[in-house]
């Protein structure tokens, strides 16, 4: 899993907005707002957006490192 961090930090990292997310993921942009400001890990009931949000940035060429409890970083591949 992942962290609304990491997920500030892929799109930071890639020069993303919030809109080229929602559109590149199919994930609205509320959704994409909501899963940002959530502290830590988002809720699991919104496994399936966090997969197509993690999914979508790794396609873009961000690598999520360590884990949400142990060092969460992002970097370049």
């Amino acid at each position: 899993m992942i962290s609304s961090d990491q997920i500030r930090a892929a799109k930071a990292i890639l020069r993303w907005s919030g809109e080229r997310l929602a559109k590149e993921s199919g994930v609205s942009l509320s959704t994409i707002r909501r899963v940002e400001a959530a502290e830590g890990v988002p809720e699991m009931q919104n496994l399936k957006t966090i997969i197509a949000i993690k999914k979508t940035l790794e396609s873009a060429g961000v690598e999520f490192i360590g884990s949400p409890d142990d060092r969460p970083g992002v970097r370049l591949r």
